[in-house]
């Protein structure tokens, strides 16, 4: 836990690798993804999501901050069990109901499955969030490999579309989709082409999808974040990066997964009803222009 008026500085951030996908409790300092800054007001009451990438991070952070609001929540994580079952105990320690799924969101039919559960169990679906993602950073273009270009666009552009697929017939008039884009899918960074790349798709699919699902009354916006201390960073990054991270933002340091969860929380709630393709920045005041 962190109070609101500390945060570590770039240079409370040691130098540090994971091997890929890392675990959240391996990371120094930890996240702060406990939602013990966030005051509640029963904002979800009686809805259930679904997070991909729920086991760590960010996706841990909206879990524990859905289950806050009121909301039963279901887990999507591709390897992770130790961070998958200490999330499911953040939601259940906030007397809301948490159902665990380990799946890989690149394959059409496992998505189908993951949310055929979520119905078995709840009965409903109300809620999706598209977090999970895969990156790795090449200084080198020609690093990029083919099978790391495919893993990236099937992780960050097929797994959403699949999920979003998977999840309409269940969605109905007040129900909404999330995406997790990227400042980077903004502005850039040249060794995260592939990446990049997704995130920048991810952004336009999020805004032809919303202009599609209007007429239903399905909302669909992303939550842009910025630099981000998750275990994707020490799990992506080669140490020399890691070190002293983030300083690009205007606010000269990383963000925490917990000051993520309340716009995820805005945009699930009535609060945001006529929002729709909008892409809601969280950057710390990193700016695409």
């Amino acid at each position: 836990m962190q109070s609101q008026e500390f945060r570590p500085t770039p240079e409370q951030i040691p130098g540090q690798q994971l091997e890929y996908p890392g675990k959240q409790s391996d990371m120094t300092p930890q996240p702060d993804s406990d939602l013990s800054n966030y005051r509640p007001a029963n904002k979800l009451k009686g809805k259930v999501a679904l997070i991909t990438g729920g086991d760590s991070g960010i996706g841990r952070a909206v879990a524990i901050a859905f289950a806050m609001e009121g909301a039963d929540v279901a887990i999507l994580y591709n390897e992770n069990d130790e961070d998958a079952r200490t999330t499911c105990a953040e939601v259940e320690k906030r007397e809301q109901s948490c159902l665990t799924i380990k799946a890989d969101v690149r394959d059409f039919a496992s998505c189908q499955q993951a949310v055929e559960q979520v119905i078995n169990k709840f009965g409903k679906l109300n809620i999706l969030v598209n977090n999970a993602a895969y990156q790795m950073v090449q200084e080198k273009f020609e690093d990029v490999s083919i099978e790391q270009f495919r893993r990236t666009m099937e992780t960050n552009v097929f797994g959403y579309f699949y999920m979003a697929k998977a999840a309409l017939p269940h969605l109905n008039s007040g129900d909404v989709i999330i995406n997790t884009g990227s400042i980077v899918g903004k502005i850039g960074k040249g060794f995260l082409v592939d990446y990049g790349a997704s995130k920048g798709a991810v952004h336009t699919f999020t805004k032809s999808l919303a202009l599609n699902l209007a007429e239903r009354n399905i909302r669909v916006n992303a939550v842009v974040p910025g630099p981000v201390w998750t275990p994707n960073i020490p799990a992506t990054m080669p140490e020399k990066m890691v070190e002293n991270f983030d300083t690009d933002p205007a606010m000269k340091r990383t963000g925490q997964p917990e000051e993520l969860a309340p716009a995820y929380v805005f945009l699930a709630a009535q609060d945001s009803s006529f929002i729709t393709g909008a892409l809601i920045d969280v950057t710390g005041g990193q700016l695409s222009s």
